[in-house]
């Protein structure tokens, strides 16, 4: 099979299409022929040497959420059959043309979605989903503020929102942004807004779910209700933050930081059945897993520019050669 490797550390000169050999699935592990694979952060951060991958996971092969069909079973799987189509998480290793997932960090793919956009869901409605109703505990009838929304996370996030009855705010740093916000049927303000506004304009918040950082960090109480939750999932601009901590016990709030890439597989699983539970009966119809672009395996330096530039409304993803194409698999 053909895999997509880092010789080393660093940019986009360390990236190799080589051949390697198809894993074997042991205990509760399902080989998935991988048809498309989203890029993330993370997958920058790896090549860069900076996010080693968890124990077991491949160390020079990246790849954390992959889309495909189930091309072999390990000892103990009942719930997967040859040929199902799946989407979900992987520790790494998504970016070959065969992957190992544990089943139950898998989820079926809904008939009716093709494969980018099954490709596009995972990392982000897994990670919203955790962050809103898992850590944030959302209610209906909640007010939430989504800071940096117009991203694959925040897209997510906003449209949850509503499917399970709050009331989104997205805030952008650009007008496209705004507008990007607002025709999910949110509400969207200038990020400057909460960074140098008047917080009493913006109103109170009953959940934070922050996918900035940076200097936005110590603003996040001003606009916090009472019993407010603050979740702190991306922190891009910056991991460092001058924050009152007096302000939330006045508040009686949480603050609470969450990711998903390390943590225990049985904890992980978890969270991929409550996204096959609660999400995936609804991206069937009612939720939109945006698609930025979707590059051929062979150009995977360009789509590591595509995923690092700024404006991007969805998922980046690579696309691998369909069964009995001309490129062969490469299996040996």
């Amino acid at each position: 099979m053909q895999a997509i490797v880092f010789e080393g550390a660093g940019g986009n000169e360390v990236l190799r299409v080589v051949e390697r050999a198809v894993p074997e699935p042991g205990p509760g592990e399902v080989l998935v022929r991988v048809r498309r694979v989203g890029l993330n952060p993370a997958d920058i951060a790896q090549r860069e040497g900076r996010y080693p991958p968890p124990a077991g996971a491949p160390t020079d092969i990246g790849g954390i959420e992959v889309a495909g069909t189930v091309e072999r079973c390990g000892p103990g799987v009942v719930r997967w059959r040859t040929g199902d189509r799946v989407f979900g998480l992987v520790d790494g290793g998504g970016f070959a043309e065969r992957v190992l997932a544990l089943d139950r960090c898998l989820a079926p793919v809904p008939d009716e979605m093709g494969d980018d956009e099954a490709a596009a869901a995972p990392e982000a409605f897994i990670t919203a989903h955790d962050a809103l109703r898992t850590v944030g505990r959302l209610r209906p009838g909640d007010r939430v503020l989504v800071n940096g929304a117009n991203g694959a996370v925040g897209a997510a996030a906003l449209q949850l929102v509503a499917a399970f009855g709050g009331f989104a705010v997205g805030t952008s740093r650009s007008s496209a942004g705004l507008e990007f916000i607002r025709s999910l049927g949110a509400g969207a303000v200038p990020q400057d807004d909460l960074l140098h506004g008047d917080p009493e304009r913006l109103g109170l918040f009953d959940l934070v779910i922050e996918l900035v950082g940076g200097a936005n960090l110590a603003r996040l109480p001003l606009v916090l209700a009472p019993r407010g939750r603050i979740v702190i999932v991306g922190v891009p601009a910056g991991d460092e933050m001058s924050l009152s901590v007096r302000s939330l016990m006045r508040l009686r709030a949480s603050l609470t930081g969450t990711n998903l890439r390390n943590r225990p597989p049985e904890e992980k699983a978890l969270a991929v059945q409550a996204f096959a539970h609660e999400v995936v009966p609804l991206l069937a119809g009612r939720l939109v897993a945006h698609l930025e672009a979707c590059f051929p395996h062979t150009e995977a330096a360009a789509a590591f520019d595509h995923l690092a530039s700024s404006g991007k409304r969805g998922k980046v993803l690579l696309s691998f050669p369909d069964e009995g194409s001309s490129d062969g698999d490469g299996d040996d």
